[in-house]
């Protein structure tokens, strides 16, 4: 994997759309960044597996340039299972099996709306509409869930999330489980619609997940405000 960072300007294969670097270049320049792209080249010496591919890291920002943002779903790591992460939180690439999270996800896409089950993974339809499919984390090491936490990447995020929440009015942020709504706690509930229920996991998506409806909500929302809904179908 290449390293992430001083990112898009030094590391060819890394793409991150130009609306999104504008904003994001005191972010790459920081000390944190550069802890993060030393951890990241030491875990590869080692022979670790890191995910998603080095290509793929940025994807979300590629497909979501910032002016098209109008929907963020916030997820925490990036799956860890070989060939699933691909740089869009909940989602997997063509012909990778839905997660058990993803799958709930399409339960309450058939009870909110009544789309059916797509028969794939792949939500980047939902991401070129302007669903920036944001994880807190954007990257993890093979079978260890949450292992790249605290080496950096929570700040960048963090800082995608101002940026929105202070250039952008009236997008709806869906938060889904109590890590994901402590890290949209800053958001501006008087700019934007925050949408918040359990996590879609087996765990915990019978404790308020099922039920909360936050696809037409998004929509409703984003149509009092003037925008275009948008089309929830995966494809």
């Amino acid at each position: 994997m290449s390293d992430t960072t001083h990112a898009a300007n030094t590391t060819p294969d890394i793409r991150i759309e130009d609306s999104w670097k504008t904003r994001l270049a005191t972010q790459f320049a920081a000390a944190h960044m550069t802890a993060l792209s030393q951890f990241l080249r030491s875990e590869k010496a080692a022979g670790k597996r890191i995910y998603p591919p080095g290509s793929q890291i940025f994807r979300a920002f590629d497909l979501t340039p910032f002016e098209q943002v109008k929907v963020v779903i916030l997820g925490q790591d990036p799956y860890h299972g070989p060939g699933q992460a691909h740089g869009l939180s909940f989602s997997v690439g063509p012909g990778v099996a839905p997660p058990p999270s993803l799958q709930n996800i399409y339960k309450e896409l058939a009870s909110d709306l009544g789309i059916g089950h797509p028969g794939h993974g792949n939500l980047e339809r939902w991401a070129r509409q302007g669903v920036l499919l944001l994880n807190s984390c954007l990257t993890v090491e093979d079978g260890r869930a949450g292992s790249h936490q605290g080496k950096g990447w929570e700040p960048f995020t963090d800082a995608v999330i101002t940026a929105l929440n202070h250039e952008h009015q009236g997008l709806a942020f869906i938060l889904w489980g109590r890590k994901a709504q402590d890290k949209g706690a800053s958001i501006d509930r008087s700019r934007h619609l925050v949408i918040t229920s359990a996590h879609p996991s087996p765990l915990s998506a019978h404790n308020g997940f099922f039920g909360s409806r936050p696809f037409s909500r998004a929509n409703d929302y984003l149509a009092a405000q003037g925008k275009s809904p948008i089309d929830w179908q995966p494809a």
